[in-house]
Parts: C-alpha cells; structure tokens; sequence
C-alpha cells in the first residue's frame, strides 16, 4: 500500500526493514540499500515486473553500512555489476571491524551473530560520498550527511520531488514512532544535531527505512511530532507542502 508519494518508488519489505528499488521513467535503476533476508527475490520480481533485468541498475546507495541494510550488499553488487555509493565512514561497518564502544557493543555482538548464521559477505565501496554530493541517480539525489546512528549514516534529497530519504534516523509505525534503540547508535550524541538538520531542510515527503507503510506526508508529520517531543520544536508539517529550502547545510 503506497500513497502521498512521487512515482517510481518500489518498497522491498525483509526481515527487519525495507529498501527501495528507484526507478526512473527511462527505466534505470537505483537500489537504495540492500537489506537483509528475502530481498535478493523481491529485487529480481520487481525489476522483472516492469521488464527490467539487474543491468538496469545503475548504482547501489547505501544510508549505512548495519548489516540489516548491508547484508545483500555483495550479493547485489555480484548481481548487478553496480558500483556502490557509501560514506567512507561505513566500510569498517560493512567489513564487520567497527570497533563498537560502550552501550552500541551490543550491536556488533548482534552483528557478529549475524554474520555467523547468514553467512555474510563484505563487499568494497565503489564511490565514496559526502555531504552535499550530487549525485545523477533518479533524476538527481544529494547526499545529506545525518550522523548519530553511524558516523557515516546519510540520507538522500531528491530536490525534484522535494523528498528525504532519511534511512535509519527514525522509524515510523502507527504504534510507535522513535528514534533507533540506545544500543544501535554508534555516535548518540550526533543524533539530535541530524534531526534538526532534516528538520530545517524541510522536506515535503520523508521516507525512512523502517516503516509500516508507504507514504510520505504521513511520515513527514510523524517525524515533525518527534521533533517537537524530543527538540522542543513546534511541530508544523504544512510548512514543507510548497517550500523546500536548500538542502545544503553541512553537518560538522
């Protein structure tokens, strides 16, 4: 079920989130994250349903390296012959040496487990992005850096749609709308500073990587509600509807 969202945006619904197959109306292809179990046929199914073959896809972005979001990573990169696009900061998380400090060594045992029972593979980053990046990818997409899950973790804005994907920097069910779990940030005291970031780039549609359905406005607002618990900042959805703002504010 999809609604309040531009076209050409497919989820893939796995084990623990989603991804997103992107496709343009000249039928190329962006994988934006990869996922963790069950994708890889999914991924096939949908490009098959809109006569696409893994030729199609013409890049894999990735938000952050977890494995949850990495975890089909060289099996895509095999498949497709796609570069790959990741902050430098995310090969230690995709390779599995991130030296994980204090409350987030739970989320590399957790990773560590992972790998183990699913026979993980590491695959090299391709191209490596920072903030503000634009990159020619489903009629444009620039990278917003949003650190605090991972030092590495970006979003991607597509100006043309005024929408953010926002990956792991929060993540929306109708029975709970929150920020990721202590024990999963690597870098928690980035995460407020990320959040007002994506906030002040005002985007009309959001769409992160963990959610229950497929619509943008409804996240936006979702998102501005947590803003206002967590910030303190009013929270006005509406303002995003008919004027985004320039997206390029770095992060330090």
């Amino acid at each position: 079920m999809s609604q309040n969202i531009p076209s050409g945006i497919h989820t893939i619904r796995g084990f623990m989130g989603v991804c997103h197959l992107l496709i343009d109306p000249r039928g190329e292809a962006v994988l934006l994250d990869t996922g963790l179990v069950g994708e890889p046929m999914q991924i096939r199914w949908l490009l098959r349903r809109f006569g696409l073959g893994p030729e199609s896809v013409k890049a894999i972005l990735l938000t952050h390296g977890h494995i949850d979001h990495a975890g089909n990573l060289a099996w895509a990169k095999r498949w497709t012959g796609a570069p790959v696009y990741a902050h430098p900061a995310e090969q230690a998380h995709i390779d599995g040496t991130y030296p994980f400090t204090g409350a987030s060594r739970w989320c590399g045992r957790m990773e560590r487990f992972g790998y183990d029972v699913l026979n993980y593979r590491t695959a090299k980053i391709d191209q490596f992005i920072r903030d503000g990046d634009e990159l020619p990818f489903w009629d444009g997409l620039q990278v917003i850096h949003l650190p605090g899950h991972t030092e590495g973790h970006c979003g991607y804005y597509s100006q043309r749609h005024n929408l953010l994907f926002s990956g792991d920097l929060f993540a929306s069910y109708f029975f709970n709308v929150h920020l990721p779990p202590p024990i999963l940030n690597s870098r928690p005291e980035l995460i407020f500073g990320s959040l007002r970031k994506a906030l002040d780039l005002n985007a009309r549609y959001i769409v992160p990587q963990h959610y229950d359905i497929l619509d943008g406005e409804l996240h936006r607002r979702r998102f501005d509600a947590l803003c206002g618990r967590k910030l303190g900042v009013a929270a006005n959805s509406e303002r995003a509807v008919h004027r985004p703002r320039n997206p390029t504010t770095k992060t330090r």
